[in-house]
């Protein structure tokens, strides 16, 4: 059953092929340059590789509007680049997941170019479109401040299209059986490719109903147990992780009452609710977001992030909270987005703190489910503000001082590195921190192996245990009769904090520090005393070390 759901377990990295390594110095990334970074990736600590789309696309929205799902953009190589890359990842024990955008396709795609020609044509019927222009055609705008409306007047067609997007990615209509049955095909063709697996993009809309008539969408969770039942039958270990920023009081819908849906969803209540956490100082929004989206069947998991490809999405908090961590960790105008998200990669939000920084990881790891980080946050990368919308936080990876921080010898890369300040490529590379001992990457690559150490993370049952202190987290996990703990200091103040044995079950009394020397054990009054500093964080096996050595050989 654990090797069936390694997904449980797993510690994945999301990285940008155009914005990675450049092989050939023509100032793209691509599949030749990531595949001789693999070796680094493994060393690192990572299990499982979330590729962004690398599929044919004109580019307008980086790689999001693709215009052929049955290719690599030949720009990042040829699909037997990709098929190398593929298999050299998996000779290192590394899976890798890409994304699935299937809510739409770029206006340039041979299936829209023909719809557009002919009403007639078999593909006209792939897109959602109205005769009249709609009464509600603003509804729905995501990207606010920058996308006009949800439905654009096509000349050639002379009917109005439906685009949840940008206006150059006209929606599928994911209701036509014809449309599902090629996203079935899509993600066959690519399991076939060596892929466990899909990032599923927008996954509310995709199963959404859709039309000028629509006001509320109706979800149609059956699409979900289509797309895991092609897995099964392909592939019987791959899986789908979705993007869907939901209600938790929906999440059970998309996970499937006996988990026979979605197999994970990323966290956004979590998220969000850590962010504000951070930005007060107070663990009780994180708290309560754990226990509200505690449900979910045993074969599920949910994706833990902190900051990803995408702005850091506030739209679930209300809006004094959300004033909140707009004030800590991006007050100016150019560092948010959309009216309701920050723009801003993690390092440059919390000012370079390496405490506060490490309390973030930390709590990456050790939050129920399962850690995805972002390429570069391993070094701290930073952001560049001048570039428009989401590139910012998407610029070229930095490996070393070299020009261009040794991603490419091209003097025009794809998008600019950063380079001078404090996050600049001559600082902040690969390299110099490979060499010293204390740096961010040593000590990422230190608790990856040690999260991969505590399954009872994801997969065993979770416990808050009370304390005092109301800016203080304390875990208890339990799975196959061990127990971990791991204890938070959300403040910039050092705080000492009390807690009783008896919390942590029968052998409660002995605290093992897995990160250090510094152990607790229970006083004669059977509590814990801990001093923990500005932002510390503790992760604890418990019981006696030789009990845990007798557990071990069992």
């Amino acid at each position: 059953m654990i090797n069936d759901l390694w997904y449980k377990n797993a510690v994945v990295y999301c990285l940008s092929v155009g914005t990675f390594m450049d092989s050939n110095g023509d100032g793209c990334g691509d599949f030749e340059g990531l595949t001789r970074r693999l070796e680094y990736l493994h060393g690192l600590g990572v299990t499982t590789l979330w590729l962004m789309p690398f599929h044919p696309s004109p580019g307008r929205d980086d790689g999001y509007d693709v215009s052929d799902f049955y290719n690599v953009d030949p720009r990042f190589g040829t699909l037997g680049d990709f098929v190398e890359f593929t298999h050299s990842a998996s000779r290192l024990g590394m899976r890798v997941l890409m994304d699935l955008v299937v809510n739409h396709t770029s206006d340039q795609h041979p299936w829209f170019q023909q719809a557009r020609k002919d009403r007639h044509s078999n593909y006209h019927n792939w897109y959602v479109w109205s005769d009249k222009k709609p009464a509600r055609y603003t509804d729905g705008v995501v990207f606010a401040g920058v996308q006009k409306s949800t439905w654009t007047f096509d000349k050639l067609a002379r009917r109005w299209y439906f685009h949840r997007f940008y206006e150059f990615q006209p929606d599928l209509n994911t209701a036509n059986p014809e449309v599902q049955a090629e996203i079935l095909k899509i993600m066959g063709f690519w399991t076939q490719m060596g892929v466990s697996g899909f990032r599923m993009d927008a996954v509310p809309f995709v199963i959404g109903s859709k039309g000028s008539k629509v006001v509320h969408p109706t979800e149609k969770f059956d699409m979900l147990r289509q797309f895991r039942e092609l897995l099964q039958w392909r592939r019987g270990d791959a899986i789908i992780l979705a993007e869907a920023n939901v209600l938790p009081r929906t999440n059970m819908a998309y996970f499937g009452d006996e988990g026979e849906r979605l197999h994970m969803m990323f966290n956004f209540q979590v998220n969000q609710n850590l962010f504000y956490a951070m930005a007060v100082g107070d663990s009780r929004p994180l708290a309560n977001a754990l226990e509200a989206t505690r449900a979910r069947p045993p074969t599920s998991q949910w994706g833990i992030f902190l900051r990803n490809h995408d702005e850091l999405d506030l739209g679930r908090l209300r809006p004094a909270q959300r004033r909140r961590v707009f004030a800590a960790f991006g007050p100016e105008k150019d560092m948010q987005l959309y009216d309701r998200g920050i723009r801003r990669r993690l390092a440059p939000m919390f000012g370079g703190n390496r405490r506060r920084l490490e309390l973030a990881y930390s709590l990456l790891l050790t939050l129920p489910g399962t850690p995805v980080i972002r390429y570069g946050d391993e070094i701290g990368m930073g952001d560049d503000l001048s570039l428009p919308e989401r590139n910012c936080a998407r610029t070229p990876m930095q490996w070393s001082n070299e020009l261009q921080g040794g991603f490419t010898t091209s003097s025009k890369p794809v998008l600019p590195v950063i380079a001078g300040g404090a996050y600049g490529f001559e600082h902040v590379n690969v390299a110099a921190q490979r060499r010293d001992p204390d740096s961010l990457l040593n000590w990422m690559e230190r608790v990856f192996r040690m999260r991969k150490e505590v399954p009872e993370i994801g997969w065993g049952d979770f416990e808050v245990i009370p304390n005092a202190e109301r800016a203080v987290l304390v875990m208890r996990y339990e799975w196959r009769g061990n127990a971990a703990v791991f204890v938070h200091n959300l403040d910039e103040n050092p705080l000492e904090i009390m807690l009783q044995a008896k919390a942590f079950g029968k052998h409660g009394g002995q605290l093992i520090n897995l990160l250090s020397e510094a152990h607790s054990r229970a006083n004669s009054k059977g509590r814990h005393c801990m001093l923990l500093e500005p932002y510390g964080y503790r992760w604890f096996r418990v019981g006696p070390l030789d009990y845990l050595l007798k557990r071990e050989e069992m």
